[in-house]
């Protein structure tokens, strides 16, 4: 039994859609990175679990399951057996029973990717952290948008990226390359 597993964050069809229609990113191939680090946990047979955003009563919500936006990536379409949580809000953790299952199956160890890393990733990974996993972000597996800032305007996603890789570095999580994750 594994004590690492990839954890998969949001790999929802509503992200290319929004990617198809414009909308900047930093890691274009991000797809490409997760689809490796997928890849390899299963030939390796290590644990991939799958979270998805949201489980919400609004039915005009874009990433419910019932939607085409609510379905899984195909770099990132859960096999038999994956665990698959979804989530109310933007951490895995809350209201998922994501920590029983990992404690359950010995997990400490958590590779996340997905997205929207000043979002979604940011949340897990915290969440992460405090409940005491040891986690490490796969950088070019991650999907960052720009974010909004205060006065109505953007911030470059390489810029969100950067500040949010630095402060989950900083105390949160190891940030590596796919290739270095690998390797």
């Amino acid at each position: 039994m594994s004590e690492t597993a990839l954890l998969l964050v949001d790999l929802q069809e509503e992200m290319n859609t929004r990617i198809r229609a414009g909308r900047a990113v930093v890691y274009p191939d991000f797809g490409v990175q997760v689809a490796a680090l997928v890849k390899n946990f299963r030939a390796q047979d290590k644990p991939i679990v799958h979270v998805f955003h949201h489980e919400d009563s609004n039915p005009d919500v874009p990433f419910r399951r019932d939607q085409p936006g609510g379905q899984p990536m195909a770099c990132a379409t859960p096999k038999q057996g994956e665990a698959i949580f979804w989530k109310p809000g933007s951490s895995g953790f809350v209201g998922t029973g994501l920590e029983a299952h990992l404690r359950q199956q010995g997990i400490t160890n958590l590779v996340v990717a997905g997205g929207v890393a000043a979002f979604c990733i940011a949340s897990t990974v915290r969440s992460a952290a405090n409940l005491g996993f040891k986690t490490t972000l796969a950088e070019d597996a991650l999907i960052a948008f720009p974010l909004p800032d205060r006065n109505g305007g953007d911030i470059a996603p390489e810029l969100a990226l950067e500040v949010t890789l630095a402060t989950l570095a900083a105390d949160f999580a190891a940030v590596k390359t796919t290739a270095e994750i690998l390797s």
